[in-house]
């Protein structure tokens, strides 16, 4: 049977494989969450003044790029789990989150002086950032992987990079909550390096162990 021929197939019988792959991805993601989220309490836990900082724009805007990384690429993996073409609207919705991340350095330029550019992007946090980020996301990216191998990806290069970057939103949105580093600038480049990161762990490991 040719290639063409067996993903048609596949994609012919996704009724009786999106359920079973559909609830081993979500006990993946949440029991990677709760294995993450007892790490991160264990070796960071909270910033301090993690309530009063709720009213900062700043603060929350961490969590508007994480959240929309998450949700972005966890629809992209659901659908990239199973053979088949790759959603566009799902590679639409993560491709916003750059512009996401663009639209929020720009507000930091109109309102911060530019004198204290640079010293808000190199932040008192960055090199824990880089670092903390991905033990963070190791657990959740382990059991997602071993949730893939129970699919059949069309690209599994593209399934393992997704899975690195579900990964690095889980662990970006616990480390947020303690990194006092807010501004947009810093999250644009330190966030973004050790997800950019994640997705190339994910790429390179997902070309072989995902293969089918």
């Amino acid at each position: 049977m040719k290639t063409d021929d067996l993903i048609a197939a596949l994609a012919a019988d996704a009724k009786s494989v999106s359920s079973p792959i559909g609830r081993t991805l979500a006990l993946a993601v949440i029991g990677g969450a709760v294995g993450a989220a007892i790490l991160f309490a264990i070796m960071l836990g909270m910033r301090a003044d993690v309530v009063s900082s709720l009213s900062s724009p700043r603060f929350l805007f961490k969590f508007v790029f994480t959240l929309s990384l998450l949700g972005s690429a966890l629809g992209l993996m659901w659908n990239v789990a199973r053979p088949g073409a790759i959603p566009i609207g799902w590679l639409l919705a993560l491709a916003a989150v750059p512009v996401l991340l663009a639209a929020g350095s720009i507000a930091e330029m109109l309102t911060v002086p530019a004198a204290e550019w640079g010293r808000r992007l190199t932040g008192a946090n960055a090199s824990m950032c880089v670092v903390l980020i991905p033990i963070l996301s190791a657990l959740p990216f382990a059991a997602l992987l071993l949730a893939l191998r129970r699919g059949a990806p069309s690209h599994p290069m593209l399934a393992g990079a997704v899975a690195g970057l579900v990964s690095a939103g889980i662990g970006a949105t616990l480390y947020a909550t303690h990194c006092p580093d807010d501004s947009p600038f810093f999250v644009a480049t330190w966030y973004v390096i050790a997800a950019a990161f994640m997705a190339m762990l994910g790429a390179a490991i997902g070309e072989r162990f995902l293969r089918w």
